[in-house]
């Protein structure tokens, strides 16, 4: 159900302090906001994104040697063939694909974690949870879509505290860009690419409504060149 969206302006200010926090860069004054006064805002539905969170857990899998008939078997054990995109389809299948830009969705699922409150947080200095293969789907084990779900009893967070955390991976997002590209000495122990992955897991799962918004796009039209 959506809810009113905070004030962005407000927002913006405290990324901004994060940002002066860490020594970051900080965008331009006519960086855009991620959402206009008045605005609405939810997540997607709760299945939406575990579906999601497990289908790029199979293709990091796939990454580290899963064999193509099992990945295929228990996407369709688990009924979760038809969320899987085109290009993961063809990297599951044929290892198709740039095998590095999908090992780096192990951080995505990071996030996608956070925002299904599995993860305890998404701190951008810090890798993702030791944990976080755990409260995956046993896929070694054989554990299902269905078997997964009844055992990680998930707690959705808040739509405005996701709303927050987006508008800060957004201006991180372009920040880090402008640090690596200065050779600038980052803050942790991440770089750019998985900021830019846990950016597009919080810019797909968050949704806004309002006179400025479409609708909402799918896993790989989400768009990280703005």
């Amino acid at each position: 159900m959506s809810k009113p969206a905070p004030d962005p302006g407000a927002v913006r200010e405290a990324s901004l302090d994060e940002l002066r926090r860490l020594a970051m860069p900080a965008p331009p004054p006519e960086f855009p906001l991620v959402w206009e006064p008045g605005d609405g805002v939810e997540l997607r539905d709760t299945r939406e994104i575990e579906a999601r969170a497990a289908v790029l857990h199979v293709v990091v899998a796939r990454c580290f040697g899963m064999p193509a008939e099992l990945a295929m078997g228990w996407l369709l054990g688990s009924h979760l063939v038809d969320q899987v995109t085109p290009p993961e389809w063809q990297f599951v299948m044929g290892a198709g694909g740039d095998h590095r830009s999908f090992v780096l969705h192990h951080d995505a699922v990071f996030a996608l974690a956070w925002l299904l409150g599995l993860s305890r947080h998404l701190d951008p200095t810090a890798p993702p949870e030791d944990q976080l293969m755990r409260l995956m789907p046993d896929l070694p084990g054989g554990e299902t879509f269905t078997g997964w779900r009844s055992r990680s009893l998930v707690a959705p967070r808040d739509a405005v505290e996701a709303a927050v955390l987006l508008d800060l991976y957004y201006c991180l997002d372009w920040s880090f860009q402008m640090a690596e590209r200065a050779g600038l000495r980052l803050p942790g122990e991440i770089g750019g690419n998985a900021i830019g992955q846990r950016r597009w897991a919080l810019e797909w799962a968050v949704i806004f409504s309002g006179p400025y918004h479409v609708r909402p796009p799918g896993w790989e039209e989400v768009d990280l060149s703005v």
